[in-house]
This record gives structure tokens, sequence and C-alpha cells, in this order.
């Protein structure tokens, strides 16, 4: 199974970043995590752009949607939303279709004891109008997300490494409904 892992943040050390890392370490051995990180890559989204000579970070996102078979998301909050980057990619995706039916995880974390909470909400509301399929098990807010990921990136809270594995697992019984 092919799960696409998409952070939300484009810091070197967001703790977003570090959680898909850890969430593709804690991975069944039959599930390859792959992290997209060419979010920062994409050009600004306009309709007239998204016709016959759409940019090649954009064909190549399109086409890592396609073959994977679930996607992960992971998003920090900034001013009680997700990142303008985000919502730039998912504007992108808007008339392909590639979240339609597709298996989504939606994962906050924030520093703060909301964990991201709006973002969350704001990401999956877009990816519902994309028609993506978010299974309730699959999502997690991570609320004080700096206590639970050390400097270097780990993840260091029992309780979050066991919801992130569940995470995984809820969202590989979602794409084999399919």
């Amino acid at each position: 199974m092919n799960i696409l892992a998409i952070s939300g943040s484009l810091r070197a050390a967001s703790a977003n970043t570090s959680l898909l890392r850890a969430t593709a370490e804690l991975a069944p051995s039959n599930v390859v995590i792959t992290i997209y990180e060419d979010l920062d890559d994409l050009p600004h989204f306009s309709p007239e752009r998204d016709r016959d000579n759409t940019s090649e970070p954009v064909t190549k996102l399109r086409s890592l949607l396609q073959e994977a078979d679930a996607v992960i998301i992971c998003t920090p909050e900034y001013i009680h939303g997700m990142p303008g980057v985000l919502k730039n990619m998912l504007d992108w995706l808007a008339s392909s279709g590639e979240f339609v039916n597709k298996p989504v995880s939606v994962i906050s974390a924030s520093p703060s004891d909301m964990g991201g909470s709006r973002a969350h909400a704001s990401l999956c509301y877009t990816l519902s109008v994309l028609m993506a399929k978010l299974p309730e098990q699959a999502s997690l807010i991570v609320p004080f997300v700096r206590a639970k990921v050390d400097a270097d990136g780990h993840v260091t809270d029992p309780q979050l490494i066991r919801q992130l594995k569940n995470v995984v697992i809820a969202l590989v019984n979602a794409a084999k409904e399919d």
C-alpha cells in the first residue's frame, strides 16, 4: 500500500513534518509512506494557469496523488486556519479530482492547547468539498506538540506514538474498503 504524506509546513524543523516522518517509521511493513517535499515549488494558483500547460510541479503532485492509495496531511495552524501554501495546493487539485473518494487522514499539530483544531476543521471542510473520504479514526489533533517532539524531530510521547500508529491502521483499513 502506498500512502502520500503532505506537511502543511515549509519549516525545515517543522513538528508537523516530524510527525509524518514518525508515522512513516511506525507504519506496518506492507505500507510505504512517501513524504511529499515539493509544496514550496507549486506556483500560485490561478484558473488561467490550470489549462493545457500546467507546470511540472503541479503535474508531478497530481501523478503522486493518483498513484497513492491514501493520503496523510499534517498541518500547523496559521491565524486560525491552514497555511496558505497548503490551501494553494488544494486549489490546484480542485478541478482535477485526485481527492475524489481518496481516503485521507487529517492531522493537525500546534504548540497551543487547541492543537490546531481550527486549521484541522478548515482542512477537513475543504477536503470534503473535494470529495475526499475522511475516516474519523484517521483524524488526529495534537496539542502541545513541542512537548511531544524533541529538538531532533523524534516523537517522545508514548501516547502520541500509539495515536500515530492507530491513524495509519485506520487509513489503511479505509483504503482497503475501496
